[in-house]
């Protein structure tokens, strides 16, 4: 990848890309990508709450998630199935149709269950709800990297994530607002028209020029090539099993710290209403501005360099906490600790998500990209709900904490390895090299 398609220019220079048609899209299809959340998050766990179900039973919903873990079993649906007649629209817009019907459908099931009469119809509703959600987002990430030029991956990425986010806490509010009024019912119904922005830009731009279907989709070979393919042409490129390893290592530190914080607060003594003030208020701002900081600094930076610099934000973070531990109840210690590392996980995810996206193969987005990003998540949430709770019996918070630093650490030693032989460059996909005439000319060429 060349660094220059990615760096340089003016802080306005860096701004403006916000204002482009494809990271506006991206900000669209964010919108869509991140209201399921909601559904069969704390919009779900107030509903069973208000119908006195048992809290042993709401915290068993929690088990929904873990459909998003394995998308990528069935991802390569995505990528080699043609729909029939609508696929004339072209596979991405075809896909983004029919799986955001999907999402509309499965909230709706969830809309008309009765808790209290049938907890286990409801529990298979949300079930179903995560992975219609699970599929739509294989299709909203390969849309939204496909239809962004190399240079736009950091704002694209950024905008995608201003998207969820408005799409999570916009569904939760509508969905409390209207069932306080109209009942739980109306209320899914209302936020299940959520899927339409993700929906609506698949009309309007079209398929994105950058699509480059997989195989001709004939036969069973054909089919068994979809699955094979995008994994042996990852691993086909130098130092891919390097690559491989960063992507399971580098967010170890981070994810094992992040599920601790709550704990802490709670053992430091701090209220309710600090917590909220400090963990749900300044938190989210600092991770807003995060985010916009980060596809700025992508733009001004370049990706490599912002990568790095985003690896090691997110390690020191963990500092900041076994500070705060070590100091006790701080008001001042606590808002350092969050806005600081709010602030390293919107700027990481920014980059990290842009670098992520320019691994892919642009006639395998959908699998690769599902596949990278659940390689991401699996180590860390594994090691940390096995393993989490028992180092801070054991340690203690500060040391539990510069323990999570230092695991960080091999991550950016290893990207840093990885920029300085070139690996980063050598190991990156179409998606990352090739703009919308590149994919075309080298289409034509094969």
């Amino acid at each position: 990848m060349r660094e220059s398609s990615a760096g340089g220019g003016s802080w306005i220079d860096g701004v403006k890309p916000y204002f482009e048609k494809a990271p506006l899209a991206a900000l669209a299809l964010g919108i869509s990508s991140g209201f399921p959340f909601a559904m069969i998050a704390a919009t779900l766990t107030t509903r069973l709450a208000q119908a006195n179900i048992e809290k042993s039973t709401v915290t068993a919903f929690s088990l929904a998630f873990l459909v998003y873990s394995f998308k990528w079993l069935w991802a390569w649906i995505v990528d080699g199935v043609h729909i029939p007649l609508l696929g004339r629209l072209g596979q991405r817009v075809s896909w983004l149709l029919v799986t955001g019907v999907l999402v509309m459908l499965a909230v709706a099931n969830l809309a008309i269950q009765q808790p209290t009469k049938d907890i286990e119809a409801t529990a298979i509703a949300a079930i179903l709800v995560a992975f219609a959600s699970a599929t739509f987002d294989i299709v909203i990430d390969a849309y939204r990297i496909e239809i962004l030029e190399p240079r736009q991956l950091g704002v694209g990425s950024g905008m995608s994530q201003y998207g969820w986010r408005i799409g999570s806490a916009g569904a939760g509010a509508i969905a409390l607002v209207m069932a306080a009024r109209y009942g739980w019912e109306a209320a899914y119904l209302a936020c299940a028209l959520l899927a339409l922005p993700a929906m609506l830009t698949g009309l309007l731009l079209g398929e994105p020029q950058r699509h480059r279907d997989p195989i001709e989709r004939k036969g069973v070979q054909a089919m068994l090539h979809t699955v094979w393919d995008p994994i042996a042409q990852f691993f086909s490129r130098e130092g891919a099993v390097i690559v491989l390893i960063f992507i399971l290592v580098h967010k170890i530190g981070d994810t094992l710290a992040n599920l601790t914080f709550r704990l802490l607060f709670d053992d430091l003594g701090f209220s309710n209403d600090e917590i909220a003030f400090f963990d749900v208020g300044l938190g989210f701002w600092a991770y807003l501005i995060g985010i916009f900081v980060g596809g700025i600094l992508y733009a001004r930076m370049g990706m490599k360099r912002s990568v790095l610099l985003a690896l090691i934000l997110m390690a020191i973070s963990n500092l900041s906490f076994a500070g705060l531990a070590a100091m006790g109840h701080s008001n001042w210690g606590m808002g350092g600790a969050i806005g600081f590392e709010n602030f390293a996980s919107g700027f990481g995810g920014v980059v990290v998500v842009a670098y992520f996206s320019a691994l892919c193969d642009l006639r395998f987005t959908a699998f690769q990209y599902a596949l990278i990003s659940a390689g991401a998540a699996i180590v860390g949430r594994f090691i940390t709900g096995t393993t989490a709770g028992a180092l801070i019996e054991w340690m203690g918070y500060v040391d539990f904490y510069l323990l999570t630093t230092v695991v960080a650490l091999p991550g950016v030693i290893l990207y840093a390895w990885m920029m300085k032989s070139g690996l980063v460059d050598r190991s990156i996909g179409s998606a990352g090299t090739q703009g919308e005439g590149d994919a075309r000319a080298a289409e034509a060429a094969e």
